[in-house]
């Protein structure tokens, strides 16, 4: 079953307080989920990023004054991997500086997140909560995250695990926000088949790392392969631009509508952006 905005309840059971451990409570009418990808360099979509109900960012992605213009300044969530904790703790005070009302929403594996001493995860995000007391710090709970899995299994048909497959935070990202979004505007995402045409544009995976990997060439790279884990970058978006059929997702920079990226043609525009 895919996911699907919850207009009834604000509460998220499954998104927990490391603190008082109480369930997320947050809705919004309209949200930006702003990507990390290098076509949001240049873009001067950030005052439009920065008028939207919400605005939702993944991992360590900055949003201070060298990017602001193009990816806006507001966070009010941002959906962390275990991965990217350190990177996190590093810049922790630029961090809370430029995200002072912001929901930090981590995610990782149950052996990572346990809350018996042996979790290295949940440690530091203690560590955080201590060095940063008004920081607003969540996590997924072991169940949710089952169901994140079970999600990748009913919408591609592929286990996660017997696929060698790695989730992404997009994806986290992208199912979490149609919980808590009526509708979601994102920034930065390809369509499915945008790499399988010659004439790509060329951008880094990050819009903060200019001489970072090329995305398409890393999309391609984990999307074909089969041995250890990988990330299926591609197969995700395919997923997203379903669900976008469903549900009421906009995709910009670059423009795209979903049935025409499903049919193999993704030159269309969506709808104007609303905040």
């Amino acid at each position: 079953m895919s996911p699907q905005p919850d207009t009834h309840t604000f509460q998220l059971q499954k998104h927990i307080s490391i603190i008082d451990h109480q369930p997320l409570r947050m809705h919004c009418n309209c949200c930006a989920l702003v990507s990390s990808s290098g076509h949001l360099t240049g873009s001067n979509r950030g005052d439009e990023i920065d008028r939207t109900g919400c605005v939702i960012r993944m991992n360590n992605a900055p949003n201070g004054n060298n990017f602001k213009q193009d990816v806006g300044r507001r966070t009010s969530l941002r959906v962390i991997a275990h991965s990217s904790v350190q990177r996190v703790l590093q810049r922790r005070q630029e961090l809370l500086n430029a995200n002072q009302d912001s929901v930090f929403l981590f995610w990782g594996p149950t052996s990572a997140m346990r809350r018996d001493g042996k979790g290295r995860v949940f440690n530091n995000l203690r560590l955080i909560n201590q060095l940063l007391p008004k920081l607003k710090v969540y996590v997924i709970s072991p169940l949710k995250m089952l169901e994140f899995d079970e999600l990748f299994k009913n919408e591609t048909g592929k286990d996660r695990k017997t696929s060698n497959s790695w989730l992404t935070t997009g994806w986290f990202t992208m199912a979490i926000a149609l919980e808590l979004c009526d509708r979601v505007n994102v920034y930065g995402m390809v369509a499915p088949d945008f790499c399988s045409t010659p004439s790509h544009l060329s951008v880094p995976y990050h819009y903060y790392e200019p001489s970072g990997p090329d995305e398409c060439s890393l999309y391609l790279s984990h999307e074909h392969n089969q041995s250890g884990g990988h990330h299926r970058f591609i197969t995700e978006k395919t997923v997203f631009a379903n669900w976008a059929q469903k549900y009421d997702i906009h995709f910009y920079q670059p423009d795209w509508s979903p049935s025409s990226a499903l049919n193999g043609s993704s030159s269309h525009t969506p709808a104007p952006a609303v905040s």
